[in-house]
């Protein structure tokens, strides 16, 4: 009777896509493009699919393995496990209540040049100082923050079946359709700049895909791996407490390894097609140096490519926008479902007064964001040198601190304390072959906690 209360996913493919869908959002669209072409084009690529298949697999396994077994959201779930590791529960639960505001602020930027784009406005968007000028703004993003927060709390008020599983059978597809026919086009792109050098959307592909070992050195090595291990935080959205809620709605009878080995290759596929979408066309008519970190690639950069592209580019940015605003939404679905399946098991309370609650918290939290580039303005320094806002002190707290510490205390408990056998019986219970067992086990126990307790160095610039 519970399990029917909290609702199940009806099919593996509607849990498959919820989980991709979770994954594919905004850090993937333009970190991974970023991270690639910074860090010596395929060196990257190559790091970033070992680490998939088995760091980041055995994270994945874990916290879904986890939801199945205990029914449970990311809040009661740890502590079903072990009374001892309960605080983990809290944990998860904190990370998506701090993500969930700035992610859906960025939401609504989103929203914002997607209309601008569909109503032919993209050379005033593409225009030097517009993004900073745009954000400084005291009212309108808050609008589209509210807008994007109410599109994400209605999906998610419609519960598992007929919101979150039924929007991402629906959005998935054209996603997907929107990011290959762009990444096609990207690689068509052609331009001449005034010193007569000619750059192609093909040499860009190269920039993005070949491995570039020339003068790297093991430092330099090291820093590529930290940054393909930290990219998978994002890429398949794992120490977010998503995962957990999400596999404890997968029915008993599905096929576990089945459904997490689709999500993985789903995942990865979508990150490398983002990749050629992005880094060809900023390639052509912005040179190497149009690359850089964080909003500054989509809201700046890929605005000004739009425009250089013609009369096609208003298309093109039109759809680009239309893509990422997808992509955003069904990530933003999944941050807030983790907070809301974690009030509903623990406080009894329904899917619709849980998720006003958390609708009307996001709100209050998402105008103080908005506010951090006017009002409430001000620059802190970070423990790994960078000056932020609040929009960037939360994400520093959330995706650097917070996430790999609950990854690093998850593979203690179930590396350590319940043992490897604890999840590995929950993913074979029905007979399935895990045959990635013993590599899983060798992770969870020791390759994965030192891979994050490197990851919390680097964050706090120790190393």
């Amino acid at each position: 009777m519970e399990t029917k209360s909290r609702g199940n996913f009806k099919g593996s493919i509607g849990f498959v896509l919820a989980a991709a869908g979770s994954a594919v959002g905004l850090g993937n669209i333009w970190r991974f493009p970023y991270l690639a072409a910074k860090d010596k084009g395929g060196v990257f690529i190559f790091c970033y699919i070992i680490l998939a298949l088995t760091f980041g697999f055995t994270l994945l396994t874990t916290e879904i393995a986890l939801g199945r077994k205990t029914r449970q959201g990311p809040l009661t779930a740890y502590k079903m496990v072990n009374k001892k590791f309960g605080f983990l529960g809290t944990l998860a639960t904190v990370v998506p209540v701090i993500i969930l505001p700035y992610y859906c602020t960025i939401g609504g930027w989103v929203l914002k040049y997607c209309a601008g784009f569909i109503t032919n406005k993209g050379s005033q968007m593409a225009a030097d100082g517009y993004f900073g000028s745009y954000i400084s703004s005291q009212w309108e993003p808050i609008v589209w923050l509210i807008i994007f927060l109410l599109a994400t709390a209605i999906i998610v008020i419609g519960g598992v079946n007929k919101g979150i599983e039924k929007t991402s059978r629906v959005l998935m597809p054209i996603l997907l359709l929107l990011i290959i026919g762009i990444s096609i086009y990207s690689l068509t792109l052609s331009y001449t700049d005034s010193d007569g050098v000619t750059r192609t959307g093909l040499q860009g592909m190269a920039l993005y895909l070949v491995p570039n070992f020339s003068n790297i050195s093991l430092k330099e090595f090291f820093i590529i791996l930290m940054d393909a291990t930290g990219q998978l935080f994002y890429s398949i959205s794992v120490s977010m407490g998503i995962m957990v809620a999400y596999g404890s709605y997968v029915d008993d009878k599905n096929n576990l390894m089945k459904s997490i080995n689709q999500i993985e290759i789903f995942d990865t596929v979508v990150a490398l097609l983002a990749g050629l979408m992005i880094v060809p066309a900023v390639f052509v008519f912005m040179g190497q140096e149009g690359m850089s970190a964080g909003p500054g690639l989509m809201f700046v950069s890929l605005p000004k490519v739009f425009v250089n592209m013609g009369t096609v580019g208003t298309v093109i940015g039109a759809a680009f926008f239309v893509m990422v605003a997808f992509a955003a939404v069904t990530s933003s679905v999944s941050v807030m479902e983790a907070i809301v399946s974690s009030i509903i098991d623990k406080y009894h309370m329904s899917r619709l007064k849980a998720s006003l609650l958390v609708l009307a918290y996001s709100v209050v939290a998402g105008v103080i964001v908005c506010l951090g580039y006017n009002k409430f303005y001000f620059e802190l320094t970070l423990p790994n040198g960078a000056v932020g806002q609040i929009l960037d002190i939360m994400d520093y707290v959330s995706n650097n601190i917070f996430m790999p510490l609950l990854a690093v205390f998850t593979c203690i408990l179930f590396g350590w304390i319940t043992k490897p056998k604890y999840i590995i019986d929950e993913v074979t219970k029905n007979g399935e072959k895990f045959g990635r067992k013993g590599i899983y086990a060798v992770m969870i126990r020791y390759v994965a906690p030192v891979f994050l307790t490197l990851l919390l160095f680097q964050a706090f610039n120790i190393i």
